[in-house]
């Protein structure tokens, strides 16, 4: 158990979770407390020692499934016993309709046989049989395949596709209905007088089903489904493990953290995971800014003023006095290209900074595609960050001439409007990939602005290996900012706001 503990907790790291060499003993500690076959309370003890994120949970979550995949109680339907895969554990009788006929005999049991143990199992809410079901539709319809590196998604796919579980939820609503209504039910499901499923029915005079009674039980068949998909998923598992190993297959079912999934190309699942994760990552933010401008108060020693405090000590320095040098927060002027898939990094990157706002004197904010527009008053205007970034895709007039990138003429603009009223105390944020579709760059643009400024920094969501290439221009810009720096996901805009703050 502690080889697969380490395991475990090596996977963790590589999927980015901090773990340190004390919680990983805590762990342990845990386990030694618990009775290891009771999965969920193992499950919730490593979390509570491992997990400091709820953002990190989904990681934990996958790495558990396939570490302890091959523990607890499994079964593969062989005979009238129930084994685990490999044949390497013993955990009980089968379930009653799953003996005799094509489970131990030589006879396999047919697709039929499969969806009417199916239905039975959704409509009375049956453990044993939906855990028992699932083993054997995956061994009937997955087709897995020995040594070939994949998640498994597809073996998910090809086995709910024949299960038709969207058809069989529609049966028994159906047969609900008709069972509220005083008939026997459908032809060959549920005999006369057998018990009704669902407590929203139980002690119902016959009649038509509520709006509400329907949707109660509709919801409680959905559970059951629900259920039934997560035991095939975890059947497939363990199947993938046993012929794998746990190591392969955690590195084909690793998903990158909230705030490690480049903002370039997250999908909308990664995309909503990230905005939850923006708000405790603001917060935490901006209290570690706060504190660091707290400690940099005290400054250089003051030798004259502490020589002459001492002199009420008889010539000895007991208390050192310090020069307090003025903590000036900057100003932050953003500008930010929002076209095309560039579009999800410049709205996360202005969610961060307005969050953080209290840390500047002052943040305006530009936003542009081929033409350049101020969007301040719409974040003064807000009550919420977020409200205000989906203002400003509707409200901000960005588009010049055809709507494509062209950064040469967006800057030259901001330049003739606002570029009088940049001074030395603000620091400009260039945000954007630099691929400028072969207009002309206007570089110049960049080097007014960093003669007038207090610093400009560059931030491209794009890997700097891809910088220069292609209509890229983004080298003809960098070499007149102060800095130019990757931000691809939301660690490393986090660290670049800490440096600028």
């Amino acid at each position: 158990m502690l080889d697969v503990l380490v395991g475990f907790v090596a996977e963790l790291r590589r999927a980015g979770l901090p773990v340190s060499v004390s919680e990983e003993a805590d762990a342990a500690e845990a386990l030694g407390h618990l009775p290891l076959e009771d999965r969920q309370a193992v499950k919730s003890a490593l979390g509570a020692t491992l997990v400091k994120s709820a953002n990190h949970w989904r990681a934990f979550d996958t790495a558990f499934e396939v570490y302890f995949s091959t523990r607890g109680r499994q079964f593969s339907v062989v005979g009238d016993e129930a084994q685990a895969p490999g044949g390497d554990e013993r955990a009980g009788p089968v379930p009653e309709g799953l003996t005799g006929k094509g489970v131990g005999g030589a006879e396999p049991v047919s697709s039929e046989e499969i969806a009417a143990l199916v239905f039975r199992a959704l409509r009375d809410g049956d453990q044993l049989l939906l855990s028992a079901i699932a083993r054997l539709a995956v061994a009937r319809y997955a087709a897995m395949e020995p040594g070939r590196p994949v998640a498994g998604t597809y073996y998910l796919y090809r086995t709910l596709r024949h299960l038709d579980l969207e058809g069989v939820l529609a049966r028994l609503v159906a047969q609900a209905h008709a069972r509220a209504g005083g008939e026997t039910g459908l032809a060959g499901e549920q005999p006369a007088g057998e018990r009704p499923s669902g407590a929203v029915l139980r002690g119902r005079r016959p009649g038509q089903l509520t709006a509400l009674e329907a949707r109660l039980l509709e919801d409680e068949y959905k559970a059951r489904i629900e259920q039934l998909r997560n035991e095939i998923e975890a059947e497939i598992r363990r199947w993938l493990v046993a012929d794998r190993g746990a190591e392969a297959l955690a590195r084909s079912l690793r998903k990158p953290l909230p705030e490690d999934v480049e903002f370039m190309h997250a999908t909308r699942d990664e995309l909503v995971a990230m905005r939850k994760a923006i708000q405790p990552l603001t917060r935490k933010l901006a209290t570690r800014l706060a504190r660091k401008r707290r400690h940099r108060r005290r400054g250089a020693l003051d030798f004259r003023a502490t020589m002459r405090h001492s002199l009420s000590y008889g010539g000895v320095p007991v208390e050192p006095r310090f020069k307090h040098p003025h903590q000036a927060k900057p100003q932050i002027w953003v500008i930010a290209d929002v076209s095309g898939s560039v579009a999800a990094f410049a709205r996360f990157t202005l969610q961060l900074v307005y969050a953080i706002s209290s840390q500047f004197s002052r943040v305006r904010s530009f936003v542009f595609i081929d033409g350049v527009d101020e969007v301040t008053g719409i974040f003064d205007r807000s009550e919420t960050v977020t409200e205000a970034v989906q203002r400003v895709n509707l409200e901000a007039d960005v588009v010049w001439a055809d709507g494509h990138s062209d950064y040469g003429h967006a800057l030259t603009a901001f330049y003739e409007r606002w570029g009088h009223e940049i001074g030395p105390k603000a620091s400009i944020l260039l945000l954007g990939d630099g691929r400028n579709n072969y207009h002309a760059a206007q570089a110049w643009v960049v080097r007014e602005l960093r003669h007038r400024a207090r610093r400009v920094f560059w931030l491209n969501p794009e890997p700097r290996s891809y910088w220069g290439s292609g209509d890229s221009i983004v080298d003809q810009y960098a070499q007149h900012c102060d800095a130019a720096y990757e931000c691809r996901n939301l660690r490393q805009l986090e660290a670049f706001v800490a440096h600028l703050a």
